[in-house]
C-alpha cells in the first residue's frame, strides 16, 4: 500500500505542484495541472478531475500521465499502431506508479480509495495528499519521457501576486 513516494525532483514536478496547490496561482484540477505542466492543451483533461468526476475511476493524475505519454510518444497517425516507445514508456510508467507513487493507505489507484482516508474531499488533508500525488506523477512522466529522448521544458507560471514562478531557476516549488 503506502510507498515512500517518487524521489526525483525537477522543474516539471515543481511546476505541477504550484499549479495544483493553488496558493500562489489559482488551483487547477489534477489533470489540468499536469497538462499545463507539460505545455499541452488542457480542455480534455477537465474530465479527469476527481477520478472521472465521480471519484469511482482511476486517479485523474495517473490517467493524465498516461495521456501525456500517448500525446508525446504515440503515433500522430490516427490509424497508426502503438509505437514501441509508447508501449515501453507505458509499461515503465505504470510499473513505477504501482511501486513508487505514494498512494497512502490505498491498495488501488481508484480516486475514492486513495482519497477517502484523508477525509472530506474539499478538506485540506485531502488537498495536500493530492498535491503530492500530482507532483509525483509529473516527475514520473518527465523521467519516462526523458528516457525516450523527449525533454519538455518547464515554462514559467504567472502568479496571482503579479510575479512569475520559474521552475527552471527554482525547482524547489514544493
Amino acid at each position: 500500500m503506502a510507498n515512500s513516494g517518487v524521489s526525483g525532483r525537477g522543474p516539471i514536478r515543481s511546476k505541477a505542484f504550484v499549479l495544483y496547490e493553488g496558493t500562489r496561482t489559482p488551483h487547477r484540477s489534477c489533470g489540468i495541472a499536469l497538462a499545463e505542466a507539460f505545455g499541452r492543451p488542457s480542455a480534455a483533461y477537465q474530465s479527469l478531475r476527481r477520478g472521472g468526476i465521480t471519484g469511482q475511476g482511476q486517479c485523474g493524475a495517473i490517467v493524465a500521465g498516461q495521456l501525456l505519454l500517448g500525446e508525446l510518444l504515440g503515433d500522430p497517425d490516427p490509424t497508426g499502431k502503438v509505437t514501441p516507445a509508447l508501449r515501453a514508456a507505458m509499461t515503465t510508467y505504470m510499473a513505477r506508479v504501482h511501486t513508487e507513487l505514494d498512494r497512502g493507505e490505498s491498495s488501488t489507484i481508484v480516486c475514492n480509495d486513495m482519497t477517502a482516508p484523508h477525509g472530506d474531499f474539499m478538506g485540506a488533508p485531502r488537498h495536500q495528499f493530492c498535491t503530492r500525488v500530482v507532483a509525483q506523477v509529473a516527475q514520473l512522466v518527465d523521467e519516462t519521457l526523458k528516457a525516450h529522448g523527449v525533454a519538455v521544458p518547464a515554462t514559467t507560471v504567472p502568479l496571482a501576486d503579479g510575479t512569475t514562478f520559474d521552475p527552471q531557476r527554482d525547482p524547489s516549488g514544493e
